[in-house]
């Protein structure tokens, strides 16, 4: 081989490895814990990946997402993964905060519309569909380079009204027509 053979060729391959070697990079890895079963959340689970796919990571194209479940085993979350907190919002419980107000003719309003979903009177709180897309952002945004401490920390900004109309005539309840118009969801 000649040896202006040889440099070229050299020369070739040093500007092909780089690029075969990005192309052989590992794509990043997200972990995603639940303390629920997948089935219950995959409507969060829809606005995390459509929030990651707004930063432009698409599941299985250029990110994996490991998926942890609990199952609502609290004892399985140590094994899972070690800054484990409890249900603050009772969210396991709903169905029997539920059905004692509406035993005890209680007109509870609560923070998530998963209580009047089971029966509770009425919800008022922030999306949590909307939140996890815009956790799927954030992850997007540190998987872009973007460093966590600089993020801003946001407010949620979308709010959700649901009313439970079955219940509300259980307790003998007449919700007014404009709140009933306002609200985002009526279970009738």
């Amino acid at each position: 081989m000649k040896r202006r053979d040889f440099i070229t060729l050299l020369g070739g391959a040093a500007l092909a490895w780089p690029l075969a070697a990005r192309a052989q990079q590992a794509m990043p890895v997200v972990g995603y814990l639940d303390f629920y079963a997948a089935e219950p959340t995959g409507i969060f689970l829809a606005a995390f990946r459509k929030g990651l796919s707004e930063t432009g990571f698409i599941e299985g194209r250029n990110l994996a997402i490991e998926y942890r479940y609990a199952n609502t085993d609290k004892d399985r979350l140590p094994q899972l993964v070690a800054v484990v907190s409890s249900d603050q919002f009772f969210t396991t419980r709903r169905v029997q905060f539920a059905t004692l107000a509406t035993h005890y003719r209680v007109p509870a309003i609560y923070s998530y519309r998963a209580f009047p979903e089971v029966g509770g009177l009425m919800s008022y709180g922030p999306s949590l569909p909307d939140q996890y897309r815009q956790l799927g952002v954030y992850t997007g945004r540190m998987l872009n380079g973007e460093k966590p401490a600089e993020l801003p920390v946001q407010a949620p900004t979308k709010f959700e009204l649901v009313i439970n109309l079955g219940t509300s005539k259980t307790l003998g309840l007449t919700i007014p027509p404009g709140l009933l118009v306002a609200a985002d969801e009526v279970i009738e």
